[in-house]
């Protein structure tokens, strides 16, 4: 497994039976930003059942990159919470592996980075089905109500976090067990950490399909993301 002895940056990339894209995501990610800065990959697999950790074991002899393998499925929170317990660099950046955000958009975010604490991603639009736009609108409403944190996507899986706010969080986290990014960020504002939100470019994906958000899926996902909320709120509140 090839590492990078100081990356400035580390790229968290939870990844779940994505053999059909994987390859070009990480590669894409790679090519534009290893030019300008030090990097390292943290891939946090998480029990794919396809040819995704092959792939990956292929691409970590090219490129700096921590594998994380998983032969039972963990869920995309705890995947996300083991690769933030590797962060050693300065700065974490969190993307998903769809390849639905573009690298591109990292330079807003780094030209930024002393400024903020976390710097987010705003899906503007969001390409995403309806059904899922509608989810997330409906819990956004009951997050401001619950949160009241000043940002529109609070949920954007594009996210570039100093250290310190890892270290500071990383223990309370993991009460949402896939709306991940909805309770860091609540964690986040309510320890008083400094929040930026960028736009960006949400393209639509090129391979695969949703690994979450199925239609029969959809009721358990909806009374677990509401009570969770609930949770965090009580723990933040008492915090």
């Amino acid at each position: 497994m090839n590492q990078s002895q100081n990356p400035e940056v580390q790229i968290i990339l939870p990844v779940h039976n994505e053999e059909d894209c994987i390859e070009a995501v990480i590669r894409e990610i790679y090519d534009e930003i290893s030019i300008k800065v030090p990097i390292e990959f943290i891939i946090c697999e998480d029990g794919s059942k396809d040819r995704t950790k092959e792939i990956l074991q292929e691409l970590s002899n090219e490129m700096p990159m921590k594998l994380i393998l998983s032969d039972a499925r963990k869920g995309y929170s705890q995947a996300v919470i083991d690769g933030f317990k590797l962060v050693t660099a300065d700065y974490a950046l969190a993307l998903d592996s769809d390849g639905q955000c573009s690298p591109k958009d990292f330079w807003k975010f780094y030209e930024q980075r002393e400024n903020y604490d976390v710097l987010i991603g705003w899906r503007k639009p969001r390409n995403d089905p309806f059904s899922r736009r509608l989810m997330s609108g409906t819990f956004k409403v009951l997050h401001n109500i619950l949160f009241n944190v000043p940002i529109h996507d609070p949920s954007c899986p594009f996210l570039l976090i100093k250290r310190k706010v890892l270290e500071e969080v990383l223990n309370d986290l993991g009460i949402l067990k896939q709306g991940f990014w909805w309770e860091f960020i609540a964690r986040v504002y309510g320890k008083g950490f400094t929040i930026k939100e960028i736009p960006i470019q949400h393209r639509v994906r090129s391979a695969g399909t949703t690994k979450v958000y199925h239609l029969n899926k959809m009721p358990k996902i909806i009374s677990s993301h509401v009570l969770g909320l609930f949770h965090v709120w009580r723990q933040v509140r008492k915090g």
